[in-house]
């Protein structure tokens, strides 16, 4: 019998509504392994993209974006928080730094903020949802917000479904289980504010789409392609639950944001993280990132 492939469903919301002023947020970096962020690209090519230090590790950032209309204010990602001890820094060398840093320096507290959306609920991304208080116990670092997350990431990340056993943490998933929402497939979550499953690096994995002050579309899309050099179809990370599934997903993404104009904000570049997408003119099927300032 001939084996049948399941393909994943491929559906990019262009949501009508609020256009928001965005905002990134450089919420620190971090450092992880070379080979782990590039899966079967060779260090030979990998390594002209992006030196590497004496451990294999190259440098990464945790990007955020902050998102307002006047009335309402939404923050797209946490970053890793600061809940580490010592060794756990020097393991993934994370800078003294947060998203509450951030967001401060564009004079916005944390009391502030709304809702939230996370695009899924590893460590790099989510473990910012929660701080520790005075006595040492985790609690929400953003006590208003609701918090917006696929529902098959949420029941995944409970039940730590995933390669890496240390990425999904109750520390940052119990304190704030109370003020999730959880959402199935495309959705509009908030007024002008859509998300959309992207699978490959996790099940219920989403990126999120939302409508600038000029009217363009920008779109965060996680680690579907966490850096520019992502943008090649190969570049799959060795963390990716479905790295196929993740090929076919960044090959309909990268063609749909060719053809209709979007903004790309990519969450772990460290250097320019807004790009937009172009065709190869040497090979259409190709897409290629121009960096935007």
């Amino acid at each position: 019998m001939e084996a049948t492939i399941e393909t994943p469903i491929h559906e990019f919301p262009e949501p009508d509504g609020p256009r928001y002023r965005i905002t990134v947020l450089r919420a620190g970096t971090f450092r992880l392994d070379g080979g782990g962020m590039f899966g079967l690209i060779p260090k030979s090519m990998w390594s002209a993209w992006t030196p590497a230090d004496a451990e294999n590790r190259i440098g990464l950032a945790t990007n955020c974006l902050l998102l307002e209309d006047g009335t309402r204010r939404v923050l797209v990602e946490t970053g890793y928080g600061d809940k580490w001890s010592p060794k756990e820094r020097a393991i993934y060398a994370l800078a003294e730094r947060t998203v509450v840093d951030s967001l401060r320096e564009v004079g916005v507290e944390p009391e502030a903020i709304d809702d939230v959306v996370v695009t899924h609920l590893h460590f790099d991304h989510a473990a910012g949802l929660t701080r520790l208080d005075a006595r040492g116990d985790p609690v929400p670092t953003f006590p208003r917000a609701r918090i917006h997350v696929q529902r098959r990431e949420w029941d995944d990340a409970l039940a730590n479904r995933s390669t890496m056993t240390r990425t999904y943490l109750a520390s940052h998933l119990g304190p704030i289980r109370e003020r999730v929402a959880l959402h199935e497939g495309v959705a509009q979550v908030l007024p002008g504010v859509a998300v959309a499953p992207l699978v490959g690096h996790t099940w219920g994995q989403q990126g999120v789409f939302v409508r600038d002050a000029s009217g363009t579309l920008t779109v965060f899309p996680a680690d579907l392609m966490p850096t520019v050099h992502h943008a090649h179809l190969a570049a799959s990370m060795a963390y990716d639950m479905l790295p196929y599934d993740n090929m076919l997903t960044k090959r309909s993404f990268l063609a749909k944001a060719a053809d209709r104009g979007w903004t790309l904000v990519l969450d772990h570049e460290p250097n320019t993280p807004r790009v937009r997408v172009t065709r190869d003119p040497r090979d259409a099927s190709r897409c290629l990132l121009e960096p935007l300032a």
